[in-house]
């Protein structure tokens, strides 16, 4: 566990995302990360990278924008929306399976008002560039996103790829895809379900969650583990960027041992 002590409030930090770089995993369909050096060391004494990417890739966060037409941009969302209280929560799930309202109301800790929601099934161990990661992941049901909603958090995090099932998604037989183009076929051979049946509404949960002005990160990974079933205080601040739909974020957990400390007044 690569746990950061502060050495001033002994709070612990620990990361929560991914690494990020050339050629990190990519939605099918969408570009790879490329990076290259535009000043070098050895020719300049200084190094300044050009990066060429969508948004969308690695840990990243979801402005409403993303799916709601005239819904806020990153840069319009509240700065109190990116820090807060939260709860780790273990859902263990396999392939094509989903998280559903149920899931939440059984996992602990409870969920509260203005919560930050983390839910980990356990699929951010597959993150890579594979048919696995982006066709089998589970997703949120439409119930599940409702749930959120009448618990008002104030963000949701998920270790999978998407906050939808795949199948709901433009990877299966919606608007823009399949770009995933055997996944309808190997979801039906594994289930025997029908993947339009099951997965009808197109990115149902992500558009109930924005919605509702509930920003979203995926693909959340780093050290999870270690918090699943606890209480934390969460920190994830993209880029003031406008028109932003999305970009990548670094997600930090902090927890207290002792329970002692508290943020200062700020008076002197």
């Amino acid at each position: 566990m690569s746990t950061t002590t502060d050495p001033y409030s002994g709070i612990q930090l620990v990361e929560l995302s991914h690494e990020w770089g050339h050629g990190v995993p990519s939605y099918p369909g969408q570009d790879d990360v490329k990076m290259h050096r535009g000043v070098k060391h050895a020719q300049h004494g200084v190094l300044a990278w050009r990066i060429y990417t969508v948004l969308h890739t690695g840990t990243h966060m979801n402005a409403p924008i993303h799916l709601i037409q005239k819904g806020a941009d990153l840069a319009f969302i509240p700065p109190d929306r990116f820090f807060g209280n939260g709860v780790i929560l273990s859902i263990p799930k396999g392939s094509y399976e989903t998280v559903t309202a149920k899931d939440l109301e059984a996992s602990k800790p409870e969920v509260r008002k203005g919560d930050i929601v983390v839910i980990v099934t356990g699929w951010h161990h597959k993150y890579s560039d594979s048919l696995e990661y982006f066709g089998e992941s589970p997703g949120l049901t439409k119930d599940a996103a409702k749930w959120l909603v009448t618990k008002d958090v104030k963000m949701v995090m998920v270790d999978t790829q998407q906050i939808d099932h795949p199948l709901a998604t433009s990877l299966g037989p919606h608007r823009g895809g399949p770009t995933m183009k055997r996944l309808a076929s190997e979801y039906q051979k594994a289930t025997s379900k029908d993947p339009k049946k099951e997965h009808g509404e197109w990115n149902i949960a992500h558009k109930t969650l924005l919605a509702a002005n509930i920003p979203t990160v995926e693909q959340i990974g780093g050290d999870v583990d270690e918090l699943l079933g606890k209480r934390v205080t969460l920190a994830a601040t993209p880029w003031k960027l406008r028109p932003g739909d999305a970009c990548p974020v670094r997600v930090v957990a902090m927890y207290d041992p002792s329970g002692s400390f508290k943020i200062p007044s700020g008076k002197q």
